[in-house]
């Protein structure tokens, strides 16, 4: 399969994540939705259920205005709202973690607003680097368990926990690894987006396999064109208008520090005796995220050196409206950004903007600048 079409297959999955889901219903699979931002998917996947996930969409709120106050994460209001219209028909259960005051309260909401659908809490610890940490983490994955089994009727086994870490890790090599030729062949913004996007739709060994050949195809194919790099930083980048202006002003993302994106792909799964115990280690080994606490702020270096590694001559702040972590590590970004000589540039992004005029006005000035 040549490159625009491994393309063409990865933006289908990625604008049409209902038909994905009615796909795997309709081969006898059952789905459960599993909500940002490191939700177990390996857990889900190894006990033969398909984990979809669930980052909401670019649409007006209407019901879930009845639930939520204007000034809270358009991510957690438009996946309550597309629960309330019935668009996760079909899905066994949503397994939504703990990670930030806006999740929480979209579990206790849901159990409310959304009633044909189970909740199933993933509970995280804030100090999760210690042994007591690592156990408390084994603790939530055990009752996500429990509770998928009750849901759906599947069982878990240590032994086909083992293998999904195994399919995971696989998939983490090759999305790092589709980062860095992104970085330099001739792709879109946009199309960068699908190839992330889909892989929330798609399971684990089938997109692996698509992105492995593009892969291929892109190292064989053309370079990118110009040397107005940057790296782009903040919880979701999807908007296809706003991915149209990159394209536009022929400004290149040479690397993401996106929750939605590269930042869900650092971290494998070590090789333990205990596959559950291996997937905490996980957990507790991941850092430079605004969601996982961290009091030295590591990610405000990580971000500067990866800027510096990839040539990128400015980063964009992605800041998604209402989103506190992020906004609280913004000035010591931007700090860190003028001491190392990167322009940087703060992007309000919302699920339910439609016009990025402003935000198109801006990186046209940044295009002059770089």
């Amino acid at each position: 399969m040549g490159r625009n079409e491994l393309l063409a297959q990865l933006h289908e999955a990625a604008a049409s994540p209902k038909r994905q889901l009615e796909r795997y219903l309709a081969e006898g699979r059952k789905a459960v939705a599993v909500a940002p931002a490191y939700t177990p998917q390996e857990i889900v996947h190894s006990m033969g259920l398909v984990p979809m996930g669930v980052w909401g969409a670019d649409m007006e709120i209407s019901e879930a205005k009845k639930y939520y106050p204007a000034f809270i994460c358009s991510i957690m209001q438009t996946i309550l709202e597309l629960g309330i219209r019935g668009e996760y028909k079909g899905v066994s259960a949503i397994i939504i973690p703990s990670l930030c005051d806006s999740l929480k309260t979209l579990g206790q909401n849901w159990k409310y607003a959304v009633k044909d659908i189970p909740f199933i809490p993933m509970t995280y610890p804030q100090n999760r680097k210690p042994d007591y940490g690592v156990k408390f983490t084994m603790a939530g994955y055990e009752r996500v368990i429990r509770d998928l089994e009750a849901a759906t009727g599947a069982r878990f086994s240590k032994a086909a926990l083992k293998e999904s870490n195994r399919i995971y890790n696989e998939h983490n090599a090759v999305m790092r690894a589709f980062a860095e030729i992104a970085a330099e062949a001739d792709i879109t913004a946009a199309q960068r987006s699908d190839v992330f996007k889909s892989a929330w739709f798609m399971l684990p060994e089938e997109h692996t396999a698509v992105v492995r050949e593009l892969n291929e195809e892109l190292k064989r194919g053309p370079r990118a064109k110009g040397d107005r790099k940057v790296l782009v930083t903040g919880i979701l980048a999807d908007s296809p208008n706003l991915l149209r202006a990159f394209d536009e002003n022929g400004i290149r993302i040479a690397a993401d520090d996106v929750a939605h994106e590269s930042r869900q792909y650092r971290t494998d799964v070590p090789n333990l005796d205990d596959p559950l115990e291996a997937l905490a280690r996980k957990f507790s080994a991941m850092d430079n995220c605004s969601l996982l606490y961290d009091r030295d702020k590591k990610r405000i270096d990580y971000i500067v050196e990866q800027a510096r590694q990839h040539g990128a001559k400015g980063v964009i702040v992605l800041m998604t409206k209402f989103c506190d972590p992020e906004e609280f590590d913004y000035v010591p970004i931007k700090r860190a950004c003028d001491a190392a000589g990167l322009i940087s540039l703060n992007v309000e992004v919302d699920r339910q903007m439609v016009n990025y005029e402003q935000a198109n006005t801006m990186l046209q000035a940044l295009k002059e600048m770089l």
